[in-house]
């Protein structure tokens, strides 16, 4: 009962840039925490930001320096802006979300993936 919805994806340049959002709705109790995963094809799904509730973040490696994630709780969205683009961050990229949603009176624990977005980088 806890949708995610993705865009902002697309095709760029190497050295260029792409603000990715999702949002999350349902019948949400609490988000704890909001993140961005990618799948480049032979490849498993990796991390790639994440941030909670209490405004933590971490970033994978590759990533540091290129990409800021950010979160709005308010409106249940979380935004990945990615610069300085390269090759290798082509892949399809998953919003995720855990937290608590209601199911009737009782608040159940949730993982939630969205549908993801492709983000091609090339020349």
């Amino acid at each position: 009962q806890v949708q995610l919805a993705e865009s902002g994806g697309g095709l760029v340049q190497p050295g260029g840039s792409l603000r990715l959002s999702c949002a999350a709705s349902g019948s949400l109790g609490s988000i704890h925490t909001m993140g961005w995963y990618r799948q480049a094809p032979g490849k498993e799904r990796e991390l790639v930001a994440a941030v909670t509730s209490g405004t933590t973040t971490t970033y994978a490696d590759s990533v540091k320096g290129r990409f800021t994630i950010s979160r709005d709780n308010a409106k249940n969205t979380v935004n990945l802006q990615m610069n300085s683009l390269k090759p290798e961050d082509t892949a399809v990229y998953y919003c995720n979300a855990e937290g608590l949603y209601w199911r009737g009176l009782s608040l159940t624990s949730f993982g939630s993936w969205g549908q993801g977005t492709q983000v091609t980088v090339s020349s």
